[in-house]
């Protein structure tokens, strides 16, 4: 069954007096599940980790969802794997890694979230020991509450490898944080992804655009236009708004007894 809840809509066409007047209270207004749609104190603010493997990952994939949990208060930082050094755009790998660097930097600007780089190598990412430890332990030191990242059954090696190091971390850390999958270009990488959250970004869907397209080198208008959004119209037909990102959330299975 979806967990799609009518909530997730109506924060979006309310505002806070508005929703108070209806009897719904700010409490229940939630993003995926969970996250107050409004943190109007220290303890609604929660910390969200939206993992990718390389540069305009996370906004393609969950923009519109960051510029909403930035909006309404909550500590938001977009992690890439790798810096993109492959990219075809380039002919010099670090020029590659110094370029999607900066635009990944200007693309948080505008969402309104921190960021982080790991070092691994674009196109050449690796699940050893020693990754899955980075990843746990780059975890452990930022403490998030929510983590959504790659869904690990993708054509890419460099999305399904980020996607298996965060799920690795969530158990071996005990599952201490919830843990989220988001779709990139779904049937062409992302497969057999099945969503459980939908998030409606219709009110913020130009400011992700706009954070997309500080990737200049990598030239996403068409990507955008052709993959993420008809994405984005789908899943909004899927919860009756004109778009939506979807999400998969990972939960402990039950204990058999």
């Amino acid at each position: 069954m979806a967990n799609f809840a009518y909530s997730q809509t109506i924060f979006q066409t309310m505002n806070r007096r508005e929703m108070i007047k209806a009897g719904l209270g700010t409490a229940a207004m939630t993003i995926l599940g969970g996250i107050p749609a409004i943190a109007k104190d220290k303890k609604d603010r929660k910390k969200i980790l939206v993992i990718g493997a390389h540069p305009d990952d996370p906004e393609t994939a969950a923009g519109g969802t960051i510029c909403l949990l930035t909006k309404a208060g909550h500590d938001v930082a977009c992690v890439y794997l790798t810096k993109g050094q492959a990219s075809s755009s380039f002919t010099d790998r670090k020029v590659a890694a110094d370029t999607r660097t900066k635009e990944a930097i200007a693309a948080c600007a505008i969402m309104g979230s921190r960021y982080i780089f790991m070092d691994q190598e674009d196109g050449a990412t690796e699940v050893s020991e020693k990754r899955r430890a980075d990843m746990r332990e780059l975890i452990s030191k930022e403490k998030p509450d929510v983590v959504i990242t790659h869904w690990p059954i993708d054509g890419h090696r460099d999305h399904a490898a980020c996607g298996i190091l965060v799920a690795d971390a969530w158990r071996r850390l005990d599952h201490c944080f919830e843990l989220y999958f988001f779709e990139v270009m779904t049937g062409v990488q992302t497969q057999l992804f099945h969503p459980t959250d939908w998030v409606d970004i219709s009110s913020v869907r130009d400011l992700k655009y706009k954070a997309c397209y500080c990737h200049e080198s990598q030239h996403l208008e068409e990507t955008m236009e052709e993959f993420h959004g008809p994405m984005e119209a789908f899943r909004g037909l899927e919860c009756r708004c004109p778009a939506a990102e979807a999400f998969a959330h990972n939960t402990v299975p039950a204990k058999l007894v």
